[in-house]
């Protein structure tokens, strides 16, 4: 019986994985039951069970997992020659409960509508428009930078600790929910991650825990990013999977934070991603405009990528590649790549708005 079980488990894997291709064909069925309904209520359980305690329980709750696997994987490894086949009914049945906790709990949010959509704005854009918002970015970069009280070729040093800026990161969500009230962030639950230097190996700079509810930052990162990846991971918890929507949505809140030094690491956010655009589009206005840019700024480009580089190794291909792979299977069909349409709503919600 207890077999049958796993069986029947195991062959409902599958089954998910057709019933998520026929929801890539209701996104407002999801938005309007799901992602706006159900999820809400159980993100809000899990930040208030969880964002109190001032450690990552989502970090511990993976090493777990982990462990348990290396576990049932050593004392289960004989049955790989003698019974092969209920040896991964039983992987493929652990698999199939796994993920659909995690469609359950988070994942569904791939599937709801583009955020493009809900705020009425377009993701076509010409060259000329990507260079005129870039040229924006640039002056508003550079005349923040010197408010700051910075010469043009320094980089700005931002005077908080990374405790102070997790708390200052949700007042620009705060100020948008007064537009948009689907924004509103409360409680908070975003940690520095106790595997940091693992994410760092492996490339990534935070990350969202489905299971717990938490955002994860890495706090190996340079202090200038870490505001924006804070406000990206918080994207996460109100239900913005796509990875191209929480870069969006964590510049809109570091640029609508109250705080100056906040709305500067946005704007130098997005202004390298319009600026490695135009590279791909047009390298010699890339050129021109670079000389523009305040040394200052691009002296803490070259501080995050040099930080990068320095921990680059083998690992962070493999895990670039799974991540790539996942994305892919979860409704963003450019995987990785789909990071840089960004670009695209940050254009087009700007065109009629001030920076």
């Amino acid at each position: 019986m207890q077999r049958r079980k796993k069986l029947i488990i195991a062959a409902l894997f599958p089954i998910q994985i057709i019933v998520l291709q026929v929801l890539k064909g209701f996104p407002s069925f999801v938005e309007n039951y799901y992602s706006l309904g159900i999820f809400p209520v159980i993100s809000k359980i899990y930040r208030y069970i969880f964002g109190w305690i001032p450690f990552s329980v989502g970090d511990i709750f993976y090493l777990l997992i982990v462990l348990l696997a290396l576990r049932w994987i050593y004392k289960n490894l004989k049955r790989l020659t003698k019974e092969p086949v209920w040896f991964f009914v039983d992987i493929t049945a652990t698999v199939s409960i796994v993920y659909f906790v995690f469609l359950l709990l988070w994942g569904l949010n791939y599937y709801r509508v583009p955020l493009h959509k809900t705020l009425n704005i377009n993701t076509d854009y010409t060259t000329e428009q990507l260079i005129s918002t870039t040229q924006r970015l640039i002056n508003k970069s550079n005349d923040l930078h010197r408010k700051l009280g910075f010469p043009d070729s320094l980089k700005v040093v931002i005077p908080y600790s990374q405790k102070e800026i997790l708390n200052k990161s949700i007042n620009g969500y705060k100020n948008l929910s007064k537009t948009y009230p689907k924004l509103a962030y409360s409680p908070k639950s975003i940690k520095k991650s106790s595997w940091s230097l693992a994410l760092t190996y492996m490339g990534y700079s935070g990350y969202y825990n489905p299971f717990s509810g938490e955002a994860q930052v890495n706090n190996k990162i340079k202090t200038y990013k870490f505001s924006v990846v804070s406000c990206h991971e918080q994207a996460h918890q109100l239900g913005y999977a796509a990875e191209n929507e929480a870069n969006f949505l964590a510049t809109l809140a570091t640029i609508n934070n109250d705080d100056p030094y906040i709305q500067y690491t946005g704007y130098i956010f997005v202004l390298r991603y319009c600026i490695n655009e135009i590279a791909r589009r047009d390298i010699d206005t890339y050129h021109q405009l670079i000389k523009t840019i305040n040394p200052g700024i691009l002296a803490s480009y070259k501080e995050m990528r040099d930080f990068w580089e320095s921990y680059q190794n083998p690992l962070e291909s493999l895990s670039k590649l799974f991540w790539n792979q996942f994305l892919k299977a979860n409704n963003q069909s450019k995987g990785i790549m789909s990071y840089n349409y960004m670009v695209a709503l940050v254009i087009n919600y700007y065109e009629d708005k001030p920076f």
